[in-house]
C-alpha cells in the first residue's frame, strides 16, 4: 500500500508504545492495514466490521479518507484552438 498522511485522517491516532506507533482506529487497538488486508483477502466491508467490532461508517471514512489521498490531481487541460472552417461548410 502507498504510504499515505494519516495524520490528517480524524479516524485514527498512531500512539508511540501502542502496537509499536502503529496508525490504528481512534480509541482502539485495530490497526488500519487489518482493514486493507483484510478486503484484498476478500472480506466485506460488513464481515470486517462484524469481525473486528468496529463501526461501519469508521471503515468507510478510512477507506474514503485513502481514496481521496490516493487519487491523482487532475491535469492541466489546454484549450485545443478551434479547427478554421471548412471549405465544404462555407
Amino acid at each position: 500500500m502507498a504510504a499515505l498522511d494519516w495524520s490528517q485522517c480524524p479516524a485514527v491516532e498512531s500512539v508511540p508504545g501502542r502496537l509499536s506507533g502503529a496508525w490504528v482506529f481512534r480509541d482502539t487497538r485495530l490497526p488500519v492495514s487489518t482493514v486493507f488486508e483484510n478486503l484484498e483477502a476478500g472480506a466485506t466491508v460488513d464481515e470486517i466490521t462484524e469481525w473486528f467490532d468496529i463501526s461501519k461508517e469508521r471503515v468507510i471514512e478510512v477507506l474514503q479518507f485513502a481514496a481521496r489521498s490516493l487519487d491523482p490531481a487532475p491535469l492541466p487541460v489546454e484549450p485545443v484552438p478551434a479547427s478554421p472552417p471548412d471549405a465544404r461548410s462555407l
